[in-house]
């Protein structure tokens, strides 16, 4: 996607250690029009194929999975990262940030997640991709199908979509981020 190519060009940052900073438009601060636009390329990449909801992880996931929504007529439900004490009966797994360097547990309610729902997944970053691993095992903890992984930026100079695609999973990604040395980004496509 080119309009997200040229926006991580124009303003974000590559950090040491495989870090991609783009809190200016998706991971802080979020750029309605673009996000818009990723969610019209989301659709258009999974137009083959059904699904009931659309799952993210909170925070950063939540803006392209809710525009995706808004245009697919989907529900969006998002995977928390601590459980409220309004819930009681959920999916749990562990993910591994390698952003933040730390293991946490991200939970689904049972109440909204049952045998037979059709899941794509939608998040900001595919990196080693742990998240995703967590979410795939959240999907078949509930008996859920899962159709495929969208993601807005895949670093894929770090595993994760390698990892996934030999689990048998579908992944699209949007801008696919090769390199970021010297702190300059270079993209596979």
């Amino acid at each position: 996607m080119e309009e997200l190519k040229r926006k991580i060009v124009a303003e974000g940052t590559a950090i040491s250690g495989g870090i991609v900073k783009v809190d200016s438009f998706l991971n802080h601060q979020i750029d309605s029009k673009l996000m818009y636009n990723v969610a019209k390329e989301f659709a258009e990449r999974f137009s083959d194929v059904e699904y009931d909801k659309i799952i993210t992880i909170e925070a950063s996931g939540i803006a392209p999975a809710v525009f995706l929504g808004l245009i697919m007529d989907k529900p969006v439900l998002f995977a928390k990262k601590a459980e409220p004490k309004t819930m009681s009966d959920v999916y749990m797994s562990e993910i591994y940030s390698f952003t933040k360097k730390i293991t946490k547990s991200v939970i689904i309610s049972r109440e909204f997640l049952h045998k037979g729902d059709r899941i794509l997944f939608i998040d900001d970053f595919l990196a080693n991709g742990d998240a995703a691993v967590g979410i795939n095992n959240i999907i078949h903890f509930a008996e859920a199908e899962l159709v495929g992984m969208g993601f807005v930026i895949e670093k894929s100079f770090q595993p994760g979509a390698i990892k996934l695609r030999e689990m048998g999973i579908r992944v699209e990604s949007l801008a696919r981020v090769s390199s970021t040395e010297n702190g300059k980004f270079e993209f596979n496509d």
